[in-house]
């Protein structure tokens, strides 16, 4: 039988030595995880003693605790009553995306991905914001990944009957409506408070296939639980420095139905991703762990805090690992050049992801995109190309986005922040919304270029002479912005 503790009780070990937090009603002793928790001490000392629910939800997965710590931690529940008489403030900010959501627009003003991106902006709360926006360093690969598109130009064909347009396809031996997926994006409950759950609602309405992340907000098995008898759903995979925690969830994956294991592999260490380690700063007062400490590591942000456990010393040789304990289809997330899709498929992987994880690893990196047409040139030249499935991911925004990536020889795309975007704003009916944009605009340019199936896209149809062309704007000088600028006179000069 649960032992029943109150708040007060639990508001009495708040010290370092003497830590108990309150989540999901549960009380739990974390004074010897306190050393240990990947995301540091200070957040876990600022909720001692407190209901912590808050702040855990959109962090980490519900099961978290039970599959990591030991049982002992619990120490029992708490009296629901009496905790819900502890009123808690609506802050300035909580005010502020109340409203925001009060006074959205509506669903069906909604015309492309730009505008749920705006919307968002203005609803998600800053360290949500700061998470899902942030790249890497200067984010000039961040904006790279769009901007390369607009150097591919279209040499459309007329006079061809397109009145009946077929937008499926298939990838990786699933049929689905069209050639996208839903990547792997962390902390979706930062956005919603279903998570990742909206996401596979809506695909499973739409018929797209999501890839489910390691670091989803809801546990594996409520993502693939919510999705359908014969939804298609995939893995992306962290290799975790423990390689026996990494085989158990892979073959739980496999035995869950999931269709294709994508390995990443661009992320040996988090990028320097500023905005979100700002944002997470500013929100602590320093305490006296970080005053005390001569080694002071400043909380990174989000990513940092939920990514530890990522091994650095993968490489090529453990792929022969991987392939003998699953039979999924393996493929590589992250790949940035020729060079390396080529070793992919000479170790035996089905395919890869074009991907410098959505700008926010090395600044500077390639876009996907841009590379992409080489890839498949150096794979066919090898003759590596039959039966290997390129995808890639990163800045696609607009229907003309995926033709481009499709004519240049992608079997499909991966579209992460847009979908993030209109899930925080509109939940499952903005997801939806959303895929039939991609839908629509997808089908025109289709009829444009004079092609009625994904079969008849051809690399001829696009123009990418200027694809090598770099025109980066510069980062703002803001000490020259807001300092110099700011000193000199507004009047008109009469000399």
């Amino acid at each position: 039988m649960s032992v029943i503790i109150s708040p007060e009780e639990v508001a009495k070990h708040n010290k370092k030595d003497d830590v108990w937090l309150i989540i999901h009603g549960k009380v739990y002793d974390l004074t010897e995880f306190l050393p240990d928790h990947p995301g540091g001490q200070k957040i876990i000392m600022k909720y001692a003693g407190k209901d912590a629910t808050k702040a855990f939800e959109p962090i980490h997965p519900p099961d978290i605790i039970q599959r990591f710590l030991s049982p002992k931690v619990c120490m029992g529940s708490v009296d629901l009553a009496k905790l819900s008489k502890v009123v808690v403030e609506e802050t300035e900010e909580d005010k502020k995306v109340r409203l925001a959501r009060e006074n959205m627009p509506r669903l069906e003003e909604m015309y492309n991905s730009f505008d749920f991106e705006t919307v968002a902006r203005s609803v998600l709360k800053s360290d949500a914001w700061a998470y899902y926006s942030s790249g890497s360093d200067d984010e000039i690969t961040m904006r790279e990944n769009h901007s390369a598109f607009h150097r591919i130009w279209f040499r459309p064909r007329v006079m061809v009957n397109v009145k009946d347009v077929d937008t499926s396809t298939t990838m990786l031996g699933s049929r689905t409506s069209l050639p996208i997926y839903v990547t792997a994006t962390a902390l979706g409950k930062l956005g919603h408070p279903e998570g990742e759950v909206v996401l596979t609602k809506a695909c499973k309405s739409r018929d797209i296939i999501q890839m489910i992340p390691t670091l989803a907000s809801c546990s594996f098995d409520e993502i693939v639980t919510a999705a359908g008898p014969d939804q298609t759903q995939w893995l992306q995979l962290y290799v975790n420095s423990n390689r026996e925690v990494s085989e158990k969830f892979v073959r739980h994956a496999e035995s869950r139905g999931m269709k294709g294991l994508f390995i990443t592999a661009d992320a040996p260490q988090l990028g320097h991703r500023e905005k979100d380690m700002r944002q997470k700063y500013i929100q602590e007062e320093p305490d006296e762990i970080t005053r005390n400490s001569t080694a002071v590591v400043r909380d990174q942000g989000a990513a940092r805090a939920i990514s530890q456990f990522i091994d650095p010393s993968l490489c090529w040789d453990d792929i022969a690992w991987f392939k003998s304990i699953t039979k999924m289809p393996i493929l590589i997330k992250g790949i940035q050049t020729a060079e390396d899709a080529v070793l992919a498929a000479r170790h035996g992987c089905k395919g890869v992801v074009l991907s410098n994880h959505g700008g926010r690893q090395l600044d500077f990196a390639p876009s996907a995109i841009e590379i992409l047409a080489e890839v498949m040139e150096a794979l066919k030249r090898e003759n590596l190309d039959q039966g290997f499935e390129v995808y890639i991911d990163g800045g696609i925004r607009r229907g003309s986005d995926i033709f481009k990536a499709i004519a240049l020889g992608a079997t499909g795309v991966g579209i992460g922040r847009p979908f993030l975007y209109a899930m925080s704003s509109y939940g499952v009916e903005g997801v939806e919304r959303l895929m039939g944009l991609f839908q629509d605009e997808f089908e025109m340019v289709m009829r444009f270029m004079g092609v009625t199936k994904i079969a008849d896209i051809k690399p001829d149809m696009v123009d990418i002479r200027n694809i090598k062309d770099h025109f980066v704007s510069n980062p703002t000088d803001y000490l020259s912005k807001l300092a110099y600028e700011k000193m000199q006179p507004r009047h008109n000069s009469k000399l």
